[in-house]
């Protein structure tokens, strides 16, 4: 049977259902969080903007208590980066990543890494942090008086990759502060993770998440590589599609795939929001022309905002005293009912974002 050919906007569209963008979901934010399957949480607001735009009625409080109570953790996951993901969902795949972590070692300190003794390093590391969470500027004041003659960053850098650690949260505003204290994940949650990799698994909740995709997608969004036999595994279970390339494209046979006309709201995302970096070939988010723009010079992913599906800009919120500005850049002049339902929306992310703020202005539109 011929793979069938899906348009660009027909994509968005797939995409922006399953991540909740066409409409807010009417969920908890577990199960949004599980939805998403994680949220990229390189600074500890950005998850909170991102549930924000996607769930009815999202309040702070609801994904603090989430944190509090470890049903939701912050950890590193995908491309060897921190993210916001359930404590299930982590214990779960964390081991689908165990290869990666651990060859980033090698890749990241180079010549710094000959030398290091990782096994007795992180059993003597996990010790340090079983005893009670710390901080890995605690770690390495640890770790210069225990091996004065040893690079004590590099020894960190090969225990934050090679021990499976939770970040502890704080009563801090967006749940963490600057300086976060570390424990570890079996500790914390109080149960063993899986030890053994479950890439089909991964792979069907990214396809569930962020489909259709190509293996190319799914490597990218992952960090990982040689994923085309667990694609060729599950093949018989999954439909396959063609974009305007050509490409070959995989998803789940009953996912929500809505017409290419179906209306997509103006909506925000934060810095380094998971969709902005779901996929290798990103033509079903933003054009070509702008896909440079999603990359800063020092590699930050910026705030964005959405039209008509596809991102047209970019954002950032400036306070002064009482007042709080949400400043937009758009990409390209904008038509003035997309600038009016930018201003509506971007006005409730102020609120949202600075609620001790009493002056609220939209700029750039």
């Amino acid at each position: 049977m011929p793979d069938t050919p899906l348009t660009r906007r027909a994509l968005n569209r797939a995409t922006l259902a399953r991540q909740l963008l066409l409409e807010r979901g009417t969920v908890s934010v577990l199960e949004a969080v599980e939805r998403l399957l994680a949220l990229q949480a390189q600074q500890a607001r950005p998850p909170f903007i991102g549930l924000w735009s996607r769930v009815s009625g999202f309040e702070r409080g609801a994904l603090l208590s989430l944190l509090q109570r470890r049903e939701v953790v912050r950890a590193t996951l995908m491309r060897g980066t921190l993210h916001l993901a359930s404590a299930k969902d982590y214990l779960h795949l964390r081991a689908s990543f165990t290869p990666l972590l651990e060859a980033s070692v090698a890749s990241v300190l180079r010549e710094r890494a000959k030398g290091l003794d990782i096994a007795p390093l992180v059993k003597e590391c996990r010790a340090f942090f079983e005893e009670a969470p710390r901080t890995f500027e605690a770690l390495r004041d640890h770790l210069v008086a225990r091996h004065p003659e040893k690079d004590e960053r590099a020894m960190g850098f090969a225990v934050r990759m090679f021990l499976p650690l939770i970040q502890v949260p704080t009563e801090a505003e967006w749940g963490y502060p600057g300086t976060t204290d570390f424990a570890v994940a079996e500790s914390w949650l109080g149960t063993s993770l899986r030890t053994e990799a479950d890439l089909s698994t991964l792979v069907l909740r990214y396809l569930a998440a962020l489909g259709p995709a190509s293996v190319a997608d799914a490597q990218t969004w992952s960090g990982l590589k040689r994923l085309r036999p667990v694609f060729e595994s599950l093949r018989p279970s999954l439909r396959t599609f063609r974009d305007e390339s050509g490409r070959e494209l995989f998803d789940l046979p009953k996912a929500p795939r809505p017409d290419e006309d179906t209306p997509a709201p103006a909506r925000f995302l934060p810095d380094f929001d998971s969709l902005v970096l779901g996929h290798d070939d990103r033509a079903r988010l933003v054009d070509d022309a702008y896909r440079s723009r999603l990359i800063t010079k020092n590699l930050r992913v910026p705030a964005t905002f959405l039209v008509d599906g596809f991102v047209a800009g970019t954002w950032t919120v400036e306070r002064k005293r009482a007042l709080a500005a949400l400043v937009v850049e758009p990409f390209a002049p904008l038509k003035k009912k997309d600038r009016d339902a930018l201003a509506k929306e971007g006005e409730a992310l102020l609120r949202f974002v600075e609620p001790e703020a009493r002056t609220f202005e939209v700029r750039g539109l």
